[in-house]
């Protein structure tokens, strides 16, 4: 076995580097863990949050198409990308001004690509059969499937709560993961 050098470029210098920054990832992970305890607690306020988060990126997205508009040479490419800067900057500021509505748009589009990608990995999973464990692709797009059903059938009212669920329980894993990856770096 050969030893991993320690140069600051080589890879088991980096290792080393990162190594030495494990209390840092668990900081980072018990802050994700709090943060997803809060949005668990307090889900209606994180899905408007996350509506106001996706309403600032499309405005910022807005900006950028239209001044990309401007650097094209040809008329009708520039009426194409300003008319779609503006449509973007349009569907930003109501998402701003109602975030009511636009939680009820982005979790009905969230029921449809969970169930269309539901139906993807069924057929994926038994396209694939002959090989093995092609029961567990099938199994994850049923449970995708599922899920995805669950949210529609809920829809509209269900739109108060999901988002904010579905960011609380990633800022749960996130922070869990971060503090055993801490954990790891230190042993």
């Amino acid at each position: 076995m050969t030893d991993i050098p320690h140069s600051p470029k080589s890879l088991g210098g980096s290792i080393t580097e990162v190594r030495s920054k494990w209390g840092w990832f668990v900081a980072l992970g018990i802050a994700f863990l709090v943060l997803g305890v809060i949005a668990f607690y307090n889900v209606v306020i994180a899905t408007v949050a996350s509506v106001f988060f996706v309403g600032w990126l499309m405005l910022i997205g807005a900006v950028a198409e239209i001044i990309h508009a401007f650097g094209v040479k040809t008329w009708g490419s520039f009426f194409w990308w300003l008319l779609s800067g503006i449509v973007y900057a349009i569907a930003g500021i109501v998402t701003l001004m109602n975030p009511l509505l636009a939680s009820a748009v982005l979790t009905f589009v969230l029921a449809i690509s969970l169930i269309a990608g539901g139906v993807l990995r069924i057929w994926v999973g038994i396209k694939a059969r002959p090989d093995a464990n092609w029961g567990w692709v099938v199994a994850g797009g049923v449970i995708t499937l599922l899920l995805g059903a669950i949210i529609a059938i809920g829809w509209p009212v269900n739109s108060l709560w999901i988002l904010g669920m579905f960011l609380a329980i990633d800022l749960i894993f996130q922070g869990w993961s971060f503090i055993a990856f801490g954990l790891a770096l230190k042993r």
